[in-house]
């Protein structure tokens, strides 16, 4: 099993900044992806963005030249770093942790994300 702890959402401007971190803990496979999606109401959950285990990154274009994602593998933490937000990126933002040899995925509680106009 693996835990996943987010943290860092909250309530900001359009046009400001906020730092997701998840950090995970348990049964850690070296060779892994992290990342992180959202889900708004009503819609669907969708990826934002992952990060393997060696730093390949992969990006929603809606969110490409503004998101950062970037890991930290001694900790075993992801991060998001989201500049100018719009409201469109108010969602519930969830933790993903994939572990590749198994295909097992594993999931955070979420953190809202809210941004307002």
């Amino acid at each position: 099993q693996v835990q996943l702890v987010e943290s860092g959402g909250g309530l900001v401007q359009a046009g400001g900044s906020l730092r997701l971190s998840c950090a995970a803990s348990g049964s850690i496979s070296r060779i892994n992806i992290m990342g992180w999606y959202r889900q708004a109401p009503g819609k669907q959950r969708e990826l934002v963005a992952h990060i393997t285990h060696g730093g390949i990154t992969t990006y929603a274009d809606s969110v490409k030249g503004r998101f950062t994602i970037s890991r930290d593998n001694a900790k075993n933490t992801v991060y998001l770093q989201m500049n100018s937000l719009k409201p469109e990126d108010t969602a519930v933002y969830y933790c993903n942790y994939k572990q590749i040899l198994s295909g097992i995925d594993y999931w955070g509680k979420g953190t809202l994300v809210t941004v307002s106009s």
